[in-house]
């Protein structure tokens, strides 16, 4: 696809099936919905969590959206709030059935600016990317890069379920420990 395909031509192609397109879109914005996501809830596990119901919601909302403005990221970072929301509710009713008080740990609104990773981070997570093994590389590309769940990543790699969910979450707290090391 070209590099000016617009968001709309992109949610257009994606509403009528196309999964190219919503790779595409999922590709431009999974790092910012990571980490709205992470700023909520402030747990690396749920962050990942969410960011992946966010585009499986979008994708069973997406044919009936109108794109307001030219970038699906404010309409992602809704439906990454309300999920945020969500799990806040879920963690507080296993904790001590209490929801009373969501609405007081999630801001207003958010500022997608401020939770957008910067080129040089994701420069450096490509980076560290590299270094992983042929498998592990596969793993992190379907997995954290093309959004695909555990059980079809292993299908097409031929691995078991566990292989993957054991693999890809090693990577996570290798980028996590490198990229922290790498900062101070």
């Amino acid at each position: 696809m070209p590099a000016t395909t617009t968001d709309a031509e992109l949610v257009a192609q994606a509403a009528g099936g196309s999964e190219f397109a919503f790779r595409e879109l999922y590709r431009q914005y999974v790092r910012p919905v990571y980490w709205i996501a992470f700023g909520l809830l402030k747990d690396t596990g749920d962050a990942e969590d969410i960011t992946q119901e966010t585009f499986v919601v979008a994708w069973r909302k997406l044919p009936t959206l109108v794109l307001q403005g030219e970038s699906l990221l404010p309409w992602l970072a809704t439906i990454c709030r309300f999920q945020s929301a969500n799990r806040i509710r879920a963690r507080r009713r296993d904790r001590d059935h209490r929801t009373d008080l969501v609405e007081e740990t999630l801001p207003d609104t958010v500022s997608v600016e401020d939770q957008v990773i910067g080129e040089d981070l994701a420069d450096r997570i490509a980076a560290e990317v590299a270094q992983l093994s042929d498998l592990d590389r596969e793993i992190f590309r379907l997995c954290a890069v093309e959004g695909h769940g555990y059980q079809a990543a292993a299908e097409a790699l031929e691995v078991g379920h566990g292989v993957v969910r054991n693999r890809l979450s090693r990577i996570r707290t290798r980028l996590r420990s490198n990229l922290t090391e790498s900062e101070v």
